[in-house]
């Protein structure tokens, strides 16, 4: 299986989005969450690539463990949902791409997508949904998308 390095910019339970500049090399505090939210799971991106939204690609990492902010993990990547992003009338893709560590032992070890319960894919959704509308967004799910689209994805928006 081919591996993916993420790089760990908000991690789980964070009340807190937290952004990497990459003129300064340092992450900045981005904004607050609303009041009772937090991430489900670890928050990165993948270094080199570029997404509609002009950020590197967005993942969220599969594991009941968390990293800390600025950690390199190698992943898998197992699958991604599509999505819409609208702001101020303007709409973009904005995917989020599902992994989970290249670590042994880690557990639950999700292989696919469908080793993720619907309830916690659901649950995902309305995280991504409520997020965005406290924000005057719109974040639409557009699809599920396997492991090998996803990858078309990601080498498309190298940069």
């Amino acid at each position: 299986m081919e591996v993916i390095e993420i790089i760990v910019e908000t991690p789980k339970g964070s009340p807190f989005k937290y952004k990497y500049d990459q003129k300064k090399e340092w992450f900045v505090v981005h904004k607050m969450l609303p009041v009772g939210l937090v991430f489900p799971f670890d928050f990165g991106f993948i270094p080199g690539t570029k997404g509609e939204d002009g950020d590197p690609l967005d993942v969220l990492m599969l594991s009941e463990f968390s990293f800390i902010q600025g950690s390199m993990v190698k992943c898998n990547v197992i699958g991604s949902m599509k999505a819409a992003q609208t702001e101020e009338n303007k709409t973009i893709r904005n995917d989020r791409i599902f992994a989970t560590p290249g670590i042994k032992g880690l557990y639950p070890d999700y292989e696919s997508l469908e080793d993720i319960q619907k309830k916690k894919m659901k649950e995902i959704e309305s995280f991504f949904i409520y997020y965005n509308m406290m924000e005057n967004k719109t974040f639409k799910p557009l699809g599920i998308l396997s492991a090998s689209e996803t990858w078309k994805i990601i080498k498309k928006q190298r940069s």
